[in-house]
C-alpha cells in the first residue's frame, strides 16, 4: 500500500489533497503517515481520523491538549510544534505533500527528502529561499519533487521530454488579482477587504492579498528559474484574466505549448497524487465555446513592482531569494494588522534587499538549513524596521 504524508492538510491545498484521497479510497487505498496543520485542531484531528493517520500534528503547541483530547481512541498520535512537524517529516513515506505556507515549510520539506520518496511542492518559499539546497538534497538522495503550484505544474507538464535547451520562453500567467483594474493613484488606499476579494480564485488570505500584489507571481518567477534551471531573462509574465491557461513553454522552433484547464487546483495537485499516470479527477471540464475568449496583456511593473523586485532577487542570486521571502512575509504582516499601506508592502522589500545585498556570502549560495535559516531572521529583524518607519510616516 502506497503512503503518504500531508504537511499543512486544513489549509487551501491540504483540504483539496484530503479531498482527492478521500475520493481515490482514503484509508483502504493509502496508508496515512502523518498529517499537519495550524491552529484548527478540531479539523486536523477530523482528517486525523479520515484517513486513519498514524500522527497529527499542530503547529501550535499550545492547542496539544484539545488534539489529544479530540483524537482520544483513534489510535492516531497527537504532537505540536516546529520541531515535532520536521520530526513527522522525517517518518518515511512514499509521497509527501509539502503545502505549509511560509518559510516554515522548507525544514519539514528537508526532512522528507532525504527518505527518497516524493515531494509534491505546494510551499512555493522552499525554493525561493533555498533552491539550489533542495535540489541537491533531492538528488543525494534519489528523492523526486513534483511541482503543485499551477503554474508550475503547467510548466512541467507543458515541457514534457524536451531539453531545458529548446525553450525561448516561460510564460507565467497571472489574474492581475483583486485590484487590477483599481486606479494607480488609488492603491495606497487598498484595504485588506479590498485586496482579497479575488475576480477567480477562493484561496486563503495571504496568497489572496500576495495575488493582487503580484507578490505570489513575484514568487513563482524565482521558483521558475531554481526548479527549472532557465535563466531569468526567459522568464515572462502576462496577465490573464481568465484563468484558465495556467503557463506556456515556448520552444525555439516557435512552437508554443499551453496548459489550459477550469480554475481548480486539483488539476495540479491530482497530477502530482497520480503521475506519471493520468486519473480522472472531479474537476469542471472546460467549455472553450462557452468562455468565447482568452485575452493576455503585459503587467504594469507601475502597478506590480514585485515582478522588478524578482529579477533583481534573480541578477543577485545566492540567499537574497531568502531576504526576499522574509521581507515579504514580513511587510504582509504589517499591511494585514492594518499597520502599512498597500503600496507600502513592495516599499518594505526594496529598502530590505538594498540595506542587505552588501552583506558579506548574502550572493552565495546556502549549503545548510542553518545558513538559510540566520538570513531569513536577519532579513526580517531588517524588515520590521522598514515596516514600522513606513508605518510611522502612514500615521504622521
Amino acid at each position: 500500500m502506497r503512503s503518504l504524508s500531508i504537511f499543512g492538510a486544513t489549509g487551501s491545498v491540504g483540504e483539496q489533497t484530503v479531498d482527492l484521497v478521500l475520493r481515490a479510497g482514503g484509508a483502504a487505498a493509502y496508508r496515512t503517515v502523518a498529517v499537519t496543520g495550524g491552529q484548527n485542531v478540531v479539523r486536523l484531528a477530523q482528517i486525523a481520523r479520515d484517513l486513519r493517520a498514524e500522527v497529527a500534528v499542530t503547529a501550535d503547541p499550545a492547542r496539544l491538549d484539545e488534539l489529544r483530547a479530540l483524537l482520544a481512541g483513534s489510535g492516531t498520535e497527537a504532537a505540536a510544534g516546529a520541531e515535532a512537524i520536521t520530526e513527522a517529516a522525517d517518518r518515511p513515506a512514499d509521497w509527501v505533500m509539502s503545502a505549509i505556507v511560509g518559510a516554515a515549510g522548507l525544514a519539514p520539506g528537508l526532512a522528507a527528502l532525504r527518505h527518497g520518496g516524493t515531494l509534491a511542492l505546494a510551499n512555493k518559499e522552499s525554493l525561493v529561499t533555498a533552491g539550489r539546497l533542495l535540489l541537491a538534497t533531492a538528488a543525494a538522495h534519489g528523492a523526486r519533487i513534483l511541482p503543485v503550484d499551477s503554474e508550475h505544474s503547467a510548466i512541467f507538464q507543458a515541457l514534457g521530454p524536451d531539453p531545458i535547451a529548446a525553450v525561448d520562453r516561460m510564460i507565467l500567467t497571472a489574474s492581475g488579482g483583486a485590484l487590477r483594474d483599481w486606479p494607480l493613484e488609488r492603491l495606497a488606499e487598498a484595504t485588506v477587504a479590498d485586496a482579497c476579494r479575488h475576480p477567480n480564485w477562493a484561496m486563503g488570505q495571504r496568497i489572496t492579498v500576495d495575488s493582487a500584489s503580484m507578490f505570489n507571481k513575484a514568487m513563482e518567477v524565482i521558483e521558475t528559474r531554481e526548479f527549472f534551471g532557465i535563466s531569468p531573462e526567459k522568464i515572462e509574465v502576462v496577465i490573464h484574466r481568465e484563468s484558465i491557461v495556467h503557463s506556456m513553454v515556448a520552444f525555439c522552433d516557435g512552437a508554443v505549448m499551453a496548459h489550459m484547464g477550469s480554475p481548480d487546483m486539483r488539476h495540479a495537485i491530482g497530477y502530482a497524487l497520480n503521475w506519471p499516470d493520468r486519473q480522472r479527477l472531479p474537476v469542471a471540464p472546460l467549455d472553450l465555446v462557452a468562455l468565447g475568449q482568452l485575452t493576455f496583456q503585459a503587467p504594469d511593473l507601475m502597478r506590480y513592482p514585485a515582478l522588478r523586485l524578482a529579477q533583481a532577487t534573480m541578477r543577485a542570486g545566492g540567499k537574497v531569494g531568502a531576504v526576499f521571502n522574509a521581507a515579504k512575509e514580513v511587510a504582509l504582516d504589517h499591511f494585514l494588522d492594518r499597520r502599512i499601506g498597500f503600496t507600502d508592502m513592495a516599499a518594505v522589500v526594496d529598502r530590505t534587499l538594498d540595506r542587505l545585498l552588501a552583506e558579506p556570502g548574502l550572493q552565495n549560495d546556502a549549503t545548510s538549513l542553518d545558513e538559510v535559516l540566520a538570513t531569513d531572521h536577519l532579513a526580517r529583524i531588517r524588515a520590521d524596521e522598514a515596516a514600522k518607519t513606513l508605518g510611522r510616516k502612514r500615521a504622521g
